[in-house]
């Protein structure tokens, strides 16, 4: 079995900026990364731990500073899910709103969905008497990604890789040959892009947990 949570969480985590540029470009515009940003996971717990719906990939709450001057400070919260689920939107507006109530800050949530193709936009909301309640939030399909395979080859945001790796990792569980093939590759890849040491070494470490091998194709990699 594949552990994705972890290698998610470290990847997101050292690449953040990255990982809003590829993704969700808007976002990441209107974002001052002069001001830094910060993880807040305790207090994202603190919120969702009694509210728990379905299984994630990865929760992230991350505190940054807005360009619009509309509001300084905002809270993005991301969620990576690998497999779809009914309910997945509701846990999105749970969330929303339970983040919105204990900080009283705007609250900007976003989706990557692991196996899914063509979504661009979830929703959650219900009407009645006259009462409306709505949420919208951009959703990223990483399975669209195979069909521009060329441009995360060519793309120097190293989350391109963490993209390229999953991707192969799911095509790839039930053919270690194939994954062979697809993680040397990808390995050697990372230094046609020009990266420096530590990136190559970090994204050889996202590969290397997604893409694992039976011992025999490990030794020969």
């Amino acid at each position: 079995m594949t552990d994705y949570d972890s290698p998610w969480k470290t990847a997101l985590e050292r690449y953040f900026p990255h990982f809003m540029a590829l993704f969700f470009p808007e976002a990441h515009a209107g974002i001052d990364w002069s001001q830094g940003y910060t993880f807040l996971d305790k207090e994202l717990q603190k919120v969702v731990r009694d509210a728990e719906l379905g299984r994630r990939l990865v929760d992230k709450l991350v505190r940054v500073r807005g360009r619009d001057g509309q509001d300084d400070r905002v809270l993005i919260h991301i969620e990576v899910q690998g497999q779809p689920e009914s309910d997945f939107a509701k846990r999105m507006y749970v969330y929303n709103y339970r983040l919105f109530d204990r900080y009283d800050r705007p609250v900007v949530s976003l989706a990557v969905l692991g196996d899914s193709v063509g979504e661009t936009l979830g929703r959650f909301g219900y009407r009645r008497w006259g009462c409306a309640v709505n949420l919208e939030f951009p959703v990223v399909c990483l399975g669209d990604y195979r069909d521009r395979w060329d441009e995360l080859e060519q793309s120097a945001n190293p989350f391109a890789v963490v993209a390229q790796a999953h991707l192969k990792a799911r095509e790839t569980q039930n053919d270690a040959t194939v994954r062979y093939q697809s993680k040397l590759r990808l390995i050697k890849s990372l230094y046609r892009r020009g990266w420096q040491r530590q990136d190559v070494l970090e994204l050889f470490r996202f590969i290397d947990w997604v893409l694992t091998l039976p011992s025999d194709l490990e030794k020969r990699l």
